[in-house]
């Protein structure tokens, strides 16, 4: 049904673009978005009621003040709440200092450690309009490059083709070049997939401007077990955390983890 909805409204469309070296299963439809995947997050916040978003607020502390959760970042005062919900990478959840620690009990903490993540490096490559790009394929898995696991064409990979916008190209790091470059200079990371990318595709234009980003956790490679796309950390007052950690690192586990997280804070109310 999400996924319906989100077809209804144009927020996703089925991927019908050519992808190269593509694992095909059976029985799986796969999907893209055409304004991107942050349009999937606005779509639920703009049907929700009212909920007022407030984005790079770095949390750093969680303690117990008066029945309520004082949560504390890095630059502004400490806030109130009544309930307290953590979607961040489980790694992150042992890091937050304050009562959270001591609340944190044996079992849990041994599940939560046992979660693992891959790490690798985006690339972003953004062309003036009019530059053509000419290849077969919107996207293509590459098997035999110690750099690179993933190229798409983004723009044709969502069907979008505009004498306005200019093309871009998206590259994935594989694992093994995330994890071993995972602490370098982002420049110099920059520099070297770029390198890696010249001697695979040597024709692509010069682009206009390029961003490299690290994703420490990109996608998750062991979840933590026995838990049901939640766990609950403290009940009165309540402090539960879930996300694709809990789950897989799809949109369908995403839906998952939500879902019971949704039913695990009703149930407090």
């Amino acid at each position: 049904s999400f996924y319906e909805e989100l077809v209804s409204h144009g927020i996703l469309k089925p991927l019908t673009a050519p992808i190269e070296g593509m694992v095909v299963k059976e029985d799986v439809c796969n999907y893209m978005a055409p304004q991107g995947i942050s349009s999937i997050v606005k779509y639920y916040l703009n049907r929700s009621a009212g909920a007022d978003v407030f984005y790079e607020h770095h949390v750093t502390h969680i303690s117990l003040q008066d029945g309520k959760w004082e949560v504390s970042r890095k630059i502004g005062p400490p806030e109130l709440f009544d309930i307290v919900i953590l979607t961040i990478p489980v790694p992150q959840i042992l890091q937050l200092q304050g009562d959270i620690i001591n609340i944190i009990d044996e079992s849990q903490k041994q599940q939560l450690e046992s979660a693992s993540y891959s790490s690798r490096y985006a690339l972003g490559l953004f062309y003036e309009a009019g530059t053509r790009i000419d290849v077969s394929w919107a996207a293509q898995y590459i098997t035999d490059n110690p750099c690179i696991r993933f190229i798409s064409i983004d723009n044709k990979k969502r069907n979008i083709e505009s004498a306005e916008i200019g093309p871009s190209v998206v590259v994935h790091t594989t694992v093994m070049f995330g994890s071993e470059n995972l602490d370098s200079d982002l420049t110099e990371v920059q520099q070297l997939i770029l390198s890696y990318l010249e001697s695979v595709m040597p024709s692509l234009p010069k682009p206009a401007s390029i961003k490299c980003q690290k994703w420490r956790f990109s996608q998750v490679t062991k979840a933590v077990p026995n838990c049901h796309g939640q766990m609950i950390l403290h009940t009165q007052p309540l402090l539960i955390c879930g996300g694709d950690g809990f789950t897989c690192s799809n949109f369908s586990g995403c839906i998952d983890s939500a879902m019971s997280l949704a039913e695990a804070v009703k149930s407090h109310l």
